[in-house]
């Protein structure tokens, strides 16, 4: 984590620094400032220093070092419990089919012929997804 802090607060300064050049060389070359430019650099700057400001927060406030600041550790340290997942789904593809169909109705101008037969294909998908593990076989 605390490299991870270093290298925004790093890429953080990289952005402001390059706002100020990027500012000036556009003020040299073209005797205006060019605002996109420099606003997004500057933008950019604020978020990687959100960013490493929350985690030095982080750091602060978890009272100590995690598995990866450590040298001695393994990669199975820090490995969370994910999950679970079913392998055997086949609920996934009448999801994922019935959104592409869905998405093609709309590519087609809203053909709604399309998507009035998509979208059921996509709600059957949706709940059979989530409910799987509630009826049959693998019932919990």
């Amino acid at each position: 984590m605390k490299s991870n802090i270093i290298i925004f607060w790093s890429l953080a300064t990289y952005c402001w620094v390059l706002a100020v050049v990027y500012s000036v060389w556009n003020f040299i070359d073209h005797d205006s400032l060019e605002w996109v430019g420099t606003t997004a650099l500057i933008l950019s700057g604020a978020l990687s220093a959100m960013i490493a400001f929350y985690l030095g927060l982080v750091v602060k406030n978890q009272g100590g070092t995690l598995h990866e600041d450590l040298d001695d550790a393994d990669i199975d340290d820090g490995d969370p419990e994910i999950g679970h997942f079913a392998p055997w789904s086949w609920w996934p593809i009448v999801f994922a089919f019935g959104g592409s169909a869905v998405v093609f109705g709309f590519a087609l101008n809203g053909n709604f012929f399309v998507i009035f037969f998509a979208a059921p294909i996509l709600v059957v998908g949706a709940i059979g997804w989530v409910y799987e593990h509630y009826r049959g076989m693998h019932a919990r």
